[in-house]
């Protein structure tokens, strides 16, 4: 069956990011077991409910000083939290505004609300755009719907949401578990390993 609808990620896709970044900061800041909280594959019960809208930033700033036991302000975690976000490749935005020519395309992203506000400040610097998710038609965030990848539920909300059918529709990520997660709600999938970029995709 032929593609129809792409549903992207944006972190690792089209955003930059580097995840030791975030974890240097914290290191620095003295949360010392803060690799055993987050990385790229894996999130603690904590940034599950950051990342789901389901605890606000001013009390995930109070759980997570608990959790790493260290003592910094809001605006230095903010900070440190928010240093894996690096930039929007100008190509890939090219790339991206090609792609919504010929297919239906979706932004689907584990965020939370103090990045999604960091990111589009740096979207709009970079580029004089508002927001990154006009590219799309429609953008589904984490903390916005209450549901995370790789959970199958998050996948079968937006086909549910857009009526989109599964087998006319790619996922494109840039970790493995969520392609896992995808897979079992049907999709066509495109795992991204680093380095590739969405650049050497042929669709």
């Amino acid at each position: 069956m032929q593609i129809k609808n792409i549903i992207f990620d944006l972190g690792g896709v089209f955003l930059t990011i580097d995840y030791k970044k975030t974890e240097h900061a914290f290191l620095d800041l003295r949360a010392h077991n803060f690799p055993e909280l987050y990385t790229q594959q894996h999130a603690s019960q904590l940034f599950e409910l950051l990342e789901t809208g389901n605890i606000s930033p001013a009390n995930f700033f109070i759980a997570l000083r608990k959790a790493a036991n260290f003592h910094a302000t809001d605006e230095e975690i903010a900070n440190a939290w928010s240093a894996m976000l690096g930039s929007f490749p100008n190509e890939r935005l090219k790339w991206l505004d090609e792609i919504r020519q010929r297919y239906n395309i979706y932004l689907f992203s584990n965020t939370n609300e103090i990045h999604y506000s960091r990111f589009n400040e740096k979207f709009y610097k970079e580029t004089g755009i508002e927001k990154f998710e006009d590219y799309f038609i429609k953008a589904f965030y984490s903390h916005k719907i209450h549901l995370r990848k790789p959970h199958v539920e998050s996948y079968l909300k937006i086909l549910r949401e857009e009526n989109l059918h599964p087998a006319e529709t790619l996922f494109i990520d840039d970790t493995y578990p969520n392609i896992e997660g995808a897979k079992k709600a049907g999709l066509q999938t495109v795992y991204l390993k680093h380095p590739m970029t969405v650049l050497e995709l042929d669709l």
